[in-house]
């Protein structure tokens, strides 16, 4: 049986700064996205081609989400933002993100610990999928 990994928790900042940021991560070319409680967010490219983004972002973030005890849960990148603080970490997962502020990381702010914490807040959006935006052209 797969076990859990364990993670920090991600309620360091509001909703509203989360959403704030994540909009000012994206690429302003992407307009269909959906954005989880922990920092997560999907976008889509063919949103013609889905009958329910919700329910496909859900899908998505069980799918992708989760890190289990022996998975390669290393396996990321991160980016730097410009138009606002913070970083974005991706991994396995198409248009998968997960926007971690600096205000979230209370040791040094390494590649490894942003990395690390990004992919617990991914993590816990896999695990608990609750939706907090949807953004559509």
């Amino acid at each position: 049986m797969k076990q859990k990994v364990n993670h920090q928790n991600a309620d360091e900042i509001s909703e509203a700064e989360l959403l704030h940021h994540v909009r000012l991560s994206i690429n302003p070319k992407f307009q269909d996205w959906v954005l989880f409680k922990n920092g997560t967010y999907i976008i889509f490219e063919h949103v013609d081609k889905i009958s329910n983004l919700e329910i496909e972002a859900i899908k998505l973030i069980q799918k992708f989400g989760p890190v289990y005890k022996g998975q390669r849960s290393q396996d990321y990148d991160i980016t730097s933002l410009k138009n606002t603080k913070g970083w974005i970490v991706s991994g396995h997962g198409y248009g998968i993100y997960t926007y971690v502020s600096p205000l979230e990381i209370k040791s040094k702010k390494t590649n490894t610990a942003i990395g690390l914490f990004g992919r617990g807040k991914r993590d816990l959006d896999g695990r608990n999928p609750v939706i907090i935006h949807v953004n559509r052209k």
